[in-house]
């Protein structure tokens, strides 16, 4: 399929030819589904902890006999049902992540550029660059091309002066071509990708 092309200046830049079988997969709500709870469950730090009966600084003494008290056994004021004492079933450190088979994930990535394509939420920029760093410039030419909520796909090496405008406005991302993922396409409303984020990724995911 055809895509025309613009520049940030909202103009005409030509044509670009899509690859149907990356831009143009049926939808699949539940590879997108497992591809963004794979992403999600893999950031997750798990560094949340309890402490245990063993690790509890107090003593290990009765606090009161066995038997004749009339009151109930008590090994230690550390069990859980005493005040400051251990968190019974309580969260450990763990890893959260999930395993996720690699051609799942590229099919994924697929059916989200094509989702995008198919809204008519995909937009192909000539090149994203700037001639110097000034956010409010970049601002305006994205306010112009109706981009409030975007992702912007570059190719493998970003331009900085772009980079360094871009990164300060609200709503916008920026990534390289080799960090576009599912979860980051799917947040946004439109996908923006330069005319050399096609081509790498067509060559990436052929």
């Amino acid at each position: 399929m055809k895509l025309k092309v613009v520049n940030l200046e909202n103009k005409a830049a030509g044509e670009i030819d899509l690859d149907d079988g990356i831009f143009g997969a049926p939808l699949r709500k539940d590879l997108l589904a497992r591809a963004v709870n794979y992403q999600l469950a893999k950031r997750r730090q798990g560094t949340h902890k309890t402490k245990t009966r063993g690790e509890i600084n107090g003593s290990t003494a009765r606090p009161w006999r066995q038997k004749g008290t009339g009151r109930a056994r008590a090994g230690d004021r550390k069990a859980g049902h005493w005040r400051g004492g251990q968190t019974t079933f309580g969260p450990q450190p763990r890893d959260h992540s999930m395993d996720l088979p690699k051609k799942v994930r590229k099919l994924a990535l697929k059916v989200a550029l094509s989702s995008k394509c198919a809204e008519g939420k995909l937009v192909v920029l000539d090149a994203a660059s700037a001639s110097e760093p000034k956010t409010k410039a970049i601002a305006a030419q994205l306010k112009a091309l109706g981009l409030s909520s975007a992702l912007i796909v570059d190719g493998t090496e970003l331009d900085r002066n772009f980079q360094l405008a871009a990164r300060n406005i609200h709503g916008v991302d920026l990534l390289p071509q080799n960090g576009a993922n599912v979860y980051d396409i799917l947040r946004r409303d439109t996908l923006v990708l330069t005319r050399q984020a096609v081509e790498q990724l067509q060559e990436r995911l052929r």
